[in-house]
């Protein structure tokens, strides 16, 4: 039986926000909000989505008049939802010329973005823009560019151009100081293009920062085919996503001018640090120790890993030990009771989260997810043996090599060279050397504790290294 291909059934909203980076977890997250927010208080907060790479998303959601279902997976069964927010998609490599027109377009309030962290085109170690990037040097002789920074430079030159306001940039990605980093990229871009145009923008631009939560695995095809069975729609494009959700925003925006955000349990604060630190520290620092320690193992998600013992007491460890007392929290929050519900997140089986999905772009995940609390730790004189442990493992595994000797397939901005320098003779010194990864001082500090956890990982294996001694 053929089922009816899913199509939109509300009125089209007028686009204030677009979106660079139309993932499956903005869809899954951002957009769901902003939808609920049209709904509760109104506005023209269409999203417009677009994206920097490969017409694969728009070539799903088209026919499907931008639609798609989110399903909520929960322990007790599967609850879909229709989205209709986003009212297209432009894939920037075909035309950048309309992805800046749609940005500099009078309607357009709120360029978003999750572009992961490789696409500010920046140094993860210091947040700084990278001028050698590939696609920034070709933004900075083009006037059609390739690069978020780079839309984001060209878009608002147009504006001011133009005559308009500035729009609201707001970062979504699981960056420190997102909003702070995303600023600093595109000033320093916009000051070799034009000062002039960088001193406007710096008076007049607004970076809110933000921090996101909910976890969203990769769609695969017996997903797609499971869901239609569960609707009676055939979607390409679903989302899966779990019943957790968290988006707290810096309320810093150009005129003040966004959709009521705060009517739908978006956190509106006036500084976001304390809370992006606790969850890039015990959310995203945790999940990168259980995805490369649990791949080595032998895991293949998150749900599995935490529901072998040693490593659901591994991580409550690294909670209780090296991660919440490097942590201030932010107000109103009890630390080890929101582990406790990080882990029950973790444990739910509905939940496919693979570990080679957290496992990818370590290079530029690593400075804020871990190396952080392990600075933290070496400055208050505080041991960090399983967050050491889990930098070992991803030692060994960006060397394309498991401790099997099993091939593993390494995707990141640096594959090549982590594989040569985690291939070395000297492994752990020639990855410390890596300054787009690891500042100096840091790298002088880990360089003999990393070594003697690594000697440990590779003696014993990533289970048996768990333990302590």
């Amino acid at each position: 039986m053929t089922l009816p291909r899913l199509a939109r059934t509300a009125p089209p909203v007028g686009v204030g926000i677009v979106h660079l980076g139309l993932g499956a977890f903005f869809r899954a997250h951002g957009a769901v909000y902003v939808q609920e927010a049209v709904a509760a208080s109104g506005g023209a907060w269409g999203v417009l989505g677009v994206s920097l790479q490969s017409p694969d998303t728009r070539n799903r959601l088209d026919p499907q008049g931008g639609t798609y279902l989110a399903v909520e997976q929960g322990p007790a069964g599967e609850v879909a939802r229709h989205v209709q927010i986003v009212q297209g998609v432009r894939v920037a490599p075909e035309d950048p010329g309309a992805v800046l027109a749609a940005m500099a377009a009078p309607g357009t309030r709120i360029v978003s973005l999750t572009v992961t962290e490789k696409g500010y085109c920046h140094e993860p170690s210091t947040g700084q823009l990278n001028p050698d990037h590939p696609d920034i040097r070709h933004d900075l002789a083009n006037p059609l560019p390739r690069s978020a920074p780079g839309f984001l430079v060209r878009a608002l030159q147009a504006r001011r151009a133009a005559g308009l306001a500035p729009c609201t940039v707001l970062s979504c990605d699981n960056l420190p100081d997102n909003g702070r980093v995303v600023r600093g990229v595109v000033l320093d871009l916009a000051r070799r293009i034009d000062p002039a145009l960088a001193d406007w923008i710096a008076a007049e631009g607004r970076f809110p920062g933000t921090m996101v939560d909910r976890i969203v695995p990769a769609t695969r095809p017996e997903d797609i085919v499971r869901v239609a069975a569960l609707t009676g729609w055939q979607d390409e494009a679903p989302v899966l996503h779990e019943p957790f959700r968290q988006w707290v925003v810096q309320d810093d925006f150009v005129g003040g001018d966004r959709p009521d955000l705060g009517a739908v349990g978006v956190q509106l604060v006036s500084d976001v640090a304390p809370f992006e630190h606790m969850k890039l520290r015990m959310l995203n620092g945790t999940h990168s120790a259980l995805a490369y320690l649990g791949y080595l193992a032998g895991h293949a998600t998150i749900a599995e890993t935490v529901a072998d013992p040693a490593f659901a007491a591994f991580v409550r460890r690294l909670w209780a030990t090296e991660i919440i007392p490097a942590l201030t929290p932010p107000p109103g929050v009890d630390l080890p009771a929101y582990a406790g519900q990080l882990f029950d997140r973790y444990a739910n089986p509905a939940i496919r989260h693979r570990t080679w999905q957290i496992a990818m772009d370590g290079s530029q995940k690593l400075p804020q997810r871990i190396l952080g609390t392990l600075d933290s730790n070496f400055k208050a004189g505080r041991p960090s043996p399983g967050l050491l442990l889990a930098l070992a493992a991803w030692v060994t595994y960006v060397s394309g090599t498991d401790l099997q000797g099993q091939p593993i397939d390494v995707r990141d901005p640096l594959a090549d060279t982590l594989r040569a320098a985690a291939t070395s003779a000297d492994p752990v010194g020639a990855i410390l050397a890596l300054r787009q990864v690891f500042p100096e001082p840091l790298a002088a500090r880990l360089d003999a504790p990393l070594r003697a956890a690594r000697a440990a990982l590779m003696a014993s294996g990533a289970r048996a290294a768990l333990t302590p001694a």
